[in-house]
């Protein structure tokens, strides 16, 4: 039973808000690429698969992550007690359980088609490489946007076997996305990173924060208002991006506070809330 616990701590399942920003810029990929106006088991059943992926890759890599980070994790306040850092699980183990579960979402992945098959895994470099960025450059929150926004892709491929210039601009626009709100939350260990010598966006903007983080917004919101003008799409999906999807963005700029590690966690996490409000405004603006 203890082992049980500690694979749920290992892998963050009980903070789902990892797996969900993952999973929804596939959702957002496999909506804008789906016809609504035929049958829609097969979205749904592309949903699930997705989301099983999502879960279960980002399980692996945050095993992968705390192996490499093992011994910075010891001098992080809030890292320290991590299964791995502290002990608790064994390197080797963590190698195990991470195999373990890439060989169950290869399960789930050839479900899709060869070409998405083929992208998917041209993307695990980028995923069980992403730990050691923040070791050599202050921007390891855009190789997360590109590794945690390439299912957008995927998403479309999933559906169109190709890729055309729609996702790619909305792929561009979801990475300022991650960009943003990863350098909020890197804010809540600012302080140990730099006695320990991590770099990170948090630090490299630290003096003025909120200027780069709405550049970051900035540019996801445009990419998203192009990619609806592009489709097409009907009102429902201006009436959210305008009444709904705006202000959460502008309320998130305005309770900014980088010295506030509570603060920075809870405007982390409302963004959950924004990928699935643009996921509706997406599928209202299809249907």
């Amino acid at each position: 039973m203890n082992q049980i616990y500690l694979f749920i701590e290992l892998t963050r399942l009980k903070k789902p808000i990892g797996f969900m920003l993952l999973f929804w810029p596939c959702a957002w990929g496999l909506t804008i690429a789906y016809d609504f106006t035929g049958e829609k088991i097969s979205y749904l059943f592309f949903l699930l698969l997705f989301f099983l992926g999502a879960v279960l890759m980002r399980s692996a890599g945050c095993i992968i992550n705390d192996i490499a980070d093992k011994n910075f994790d010891k001098n992080v306040k809030r890292t320290k007690n991590r299964p791995i850092a502290s002990g608790k699980i064994s390197v080797y183990q963590g190698f195990v359980y991470s195999g373990i579960l890439c060989l169950i979402a290869l399960l789930v992945l050839i479900q899709f088609n060869k070409f998405t098959i083929l992208l998917a895994l041209g993307s695990m470099p980028l995923a069980f490489t992403y730990p050691l960025m923040k070791r050599f450059t202050y921007w390891p929150q855009l190789f997360l946007g590109i590794t945690f926004n390439y299912g957008l892709i995927l998403g479309w491929t999933s559906i169109k076997d190709q890729i055309d210039i729609i996702p790619l601009i909305f792929y561009f626009g979801a990475i300022f996305w991650t960009l943003g709100f990863d350098t909020i939350y890197g804010y809540q260990d600012i302080k140990d990173d730099e006695i320990i010598g991590l770099k990170s966006t948090s630090i490299k903007f630290k003096d003025n924060p909120i200027k780069f983080i709405t550049l970051c917004y900035s540019v996801f919101l445009t990419t998203l208002l192009l990619v609806g003008i592009s489709l097409k799409l009907n009102s429902f999906f201006y009436l959210v991006f305008v009444l709904i999807i705006l202000q959460m963005v502008f309320f998130q700029l305005k309770k900014i506070k980088i010295d506030n590690s509570l603060e920075c966690l809870k405007i982390f996490k409302s963004n959950n809330f924004l990928g699935l409000l643009v996921f509706i405004s997406l599928i209202g603006g299809k249907i």
